[in-house]
């Protein structure tokens, strides 16, 4: 009997999650069953069972592998500035995880839109409920807060950002604002990437009111009062 190669077999372990993926994507965990993944990825029983004791063992290894490529991503990501310098600026930082993600699971799609957002929204659930997936979770949050905290300290340190505000305040913030925009993706559709960069920039390259034009404006509307 011929030996099956470890590339076929990794290609099988590989359509197999992303099947399972695809159908907690579109109708969620618990409502997911064993046989909606064996219709989907079009093998037997025999077949899945070979590579995943059941439903359990599927989440736990798509949740986790998810949340490693996650934490990759912004690793490498902070990685790319100066080697003696600060890492790119937040939009940028944000913008390279968040496109990497989108282009890594792009390959699964629910009703023409990205499976991803939907996904990851699935994963947040299900780490309420299980406590093994929490854990899990929680190591990637806390790694993920402390690479932010390390890049804004290297920011505030060359004068990027302002000195006077806790490092962790900005790092919780950070990833705050890339949760809520994955989960605006799940909710109402798909945005470029730009748009989360666009209004990062924005946010981070405000200043003081310039008193002037706040004066001509007052004058402004002081006349219209005026002439009415």
């Amino acid at each position: 009997m011929a030996r099956v190669s470890q590339e076929h077999l990794d290609a099988r372990r590989r359509q197999i999650l992303d099947g399972a993926a695809l159908c907690f994507a579109r109708n969620g965990f618990h409502a997911t069953s064993m046989q909606d993944v064996l219709k989907e990825v079009d093998l037997s029983a025999g077949a899945v069972y070979r590579y995943f004791s059941g439903k359990d063992e599927l989440i736990t290894a798509i949740v986790r592998e998810v949340l490693e490529e996650v934490r990759n991503a912004f690793e490498d990501a902070t990685r790319q500035g100066a080697p003696s310098g600060p890492p790119p600026p937040p939009d940028v930082v944000a913008g390279k995880v968040l496109g990497r993600m989108l282009r890594i699971w792009s390959r699964l799609t629910v009703d023409g839109e990205p499976a991803f957002p939907r996904l990851i929204l699935q994963i947040w659930s299900e780490t309420l409920r299980n406590a093994q997936l929490a854990a899990v979770l929680t190591d990637v949050f806390v790694a993920l807060r402390e690479r932010w905290v390390w890049a804004v300290e290297a920011y505030q340190e060359a004068g990027m950002m302002p000195p006077d505000i806790p490092a962790e305040h900005v790092a919780r913030t950070m990833i705050a604002t890339v949760q809520g925009f994955v989960a605006q993706q799940a909710l109402f559709g798909p945005a470029p990437v730009e748009v989360l960069q666009d209004g990062l920039r924005a946010l981070t390259g405000m200043r003081e009111p310039d008193a002037t034009r706040s004066a001509d404006h007052s004058s402004v509307n002081l006349n219209e009062t005026r002439s009415n």
